[in-house]
């Protein structure tokens, strides 16, 4: 496993790829047709469900498909893997989020990011964005990795794991293109000083982002290339 740093969450959290009951139900979502039956809304799109989830104010099982527009919430200890369109998700414990987006198509167009974690690879597209109370982000084919943190005083993390984003908060705006996590602190507004600076790697993995990608059929940057770069981003200054 590759190294990793944590603040505010656990190990178990993020080896959650390691344990047997998802390699079991990875094996079954492969053999069943996996992305290709999701994507042709044949079969549930809920890869894992871990905990107590809510969808619009309704309890969630795995015979339930999510849709474009749907209310999402975790509870403590709870954890949520699903494919809509072609963008995965993987949801931690104690979040709230809304996925939007044409329900004819059911490619998801935004997501917004009310509080908590969110993992999340998309296929290639336009017009798509991730928005939080901190920062906005216009995404294209890309991973990435975003949480808010109260323990910060509110201050919102945004990893781009790999491919181009264009990241604003406050009046700072930035176009990131990363190989290998470029990660960023996004400010409160209430705060002095530059309201972007750069982060490390934080609270996700490499193997999360793998296991992720592969749900909609593809490969990481640098599973693509066979490099990676370092944990700590690159200065985008």
């Amino acid at each position: 496993m590759t190294s990793h740093s944590l603040l505010g969450r656990t190990e178990r959290e993020v080896t959650w790829y390691q344990r047997r009951d998802f390699l079991r139900v990875a094996s079954i979502w492969t053999a069943t047709g996996g992305f290709t039956a999701a994507h042709a809304q044949s079969r549930s799109n809920v890869v894992q469900l871990e905990g107590d989830v809510l969808v619009n104010g309704s309890r969630l099982d795995t015979e339930r498909a999510i849709q474009v527009n749907d209310q999402i919430v975790t509870g403590p200890g709870a954890r949520l893997i699903f494919v809509v369109g072609n963008a995965s998700f993987l949801v931690r414990q104690s979040s709230s989020l809304k996925i939007e987006g044409d329900p004819s198509s059911s490619f998801v167009g935004l997501l917004r990011l009310i509080t908590g974690a969110v993992a999340s690879v998309w296929g290639k597209g336009t017009n798509r964005r991730i928005v939080t109370p901190t920062l906005t982000a216009g995404i294209r084919g890309t991973g990435v990795y975003t949480e808010l943190l109260p323990e910060q005083g509110g201050r919102g993390y945004f990893c781009n794991c790999y491919g181009t984003v264009d990241v604003a908060s406050g009046g700072e705006a930035v176009e990131s293109q990363a190989t290998y996590h470029q990660a960023f602190w996004a400010e409160v507004g209430t705060k002095k000083g530059p309201s972007l600076t750069p982060a490390k790697k934080l609270n996700h993995t490499d193997e999360e982002m793998e296991t992720l990608a592969a749900l909609i059929g593809e490969r990481t940057e640098w599973q693509i290339t066979g490099r990676k770069g370092n944990q700590y981003g690159n200065d985008y200054f």
